[in-house]
């Protein structure tokens, strides 16, 4: 069954981290894909790409990795990095759809986060207050717009196979290998797909209850504190 039949789908940054691999299973769906690659988000570049004002579905897809650094050697260029590239452009992209998407009467918005500031991780203090701060937007939009029939949510995931945060190199590395048994309950790291799975999930027919989430998905490294 083509769970997106007859959908207008924007996928951002879609040549990075989840974006090629969501991109692609949403089109298996039947959604009709916009790839975008762009890094300046603003409200009229969004519209612009969609002769009805919004897509269906948006799927926010940013992604920046970390600039490791201790707290007390974190530059205000690295801060402003981070933010610049995770946190505005997602607040920028949901402001763009939301009015219209209410107008409408209907919406689906699935943001790409980290799993990284619900368990926090030394040395990276700066990439996880932007991670964290794009959960807590999408927490709280999420709940502002569900009254409007517009299901907002997060993936906050982190051990997953892709080309931004975990490429092949990386994951054949036996310093690696021992780091997924030390510290990551499956003792494994994810398939692509099973993120786009549950993106499909959230952007699906059968999930219009689920609002304001940030669904940790990360193999139990989250939830765990040795």
């Amino acid at each position: 069954m083509q769970q997106l039949a007859a959908k207008t789908v924007l996928v951002t940054s879609a040549d990075q981290y989840m974006g090629p691999p969501i991109a692609d299973l949403f089109e298996e769906h039947g959604a009709s894909i916009t790839r975008d690659t762009g890094a300046a988000y603003d409200a009229d570049a969004v519209i612009r790409l969609f002769a009805d004002g919004v897509p269906d579905i948006m799927v926010a897809n940013l992604a920046e990795p970390p600039l490791p650094a201790p707290v007390d050697a974190i530059t205000d260029s690295q801060w402003q990095q981070l933010f610049d590239s995770l946190v505005h452009p997602l607040m920028r992209l949901v402001r763009a759809v939301a009015g219209p998407m209410k107008e409408r009467g209907h919406g689906k918005v699935i943001a790409v986060t980290s799993a990284a500031p619900l368990r926090g991780i030394p040395h990276a203090s700066a990439y996880c207050a932007a991670r964290g701060a794009q959960n807590s937007f999408i927490r709280a939009a999420g709940l502002e717009l569900a009254k409007a029939n517009i299901q907002v949510n997060a993936i906050a995931q982190n051990y997953v196979r892709n080309n931004t945060y975990y490429p092949d190199d990386l994951l054949d590395r036996e310093t690696f290998k021992a780091h997924l048994q030390q510290l990551v309950p499956t003792k494994a790291v994810a398939e692509a797909r099973e993120t786009a799975e549950l993106a499909l999930y959230l952007a699906g027919p059968h999930s219009t209850h689920m609002v304001g989430q940030i669904i940790p998905f990360a193999g139990g490294w989250s939830t765990t504190t040795g």
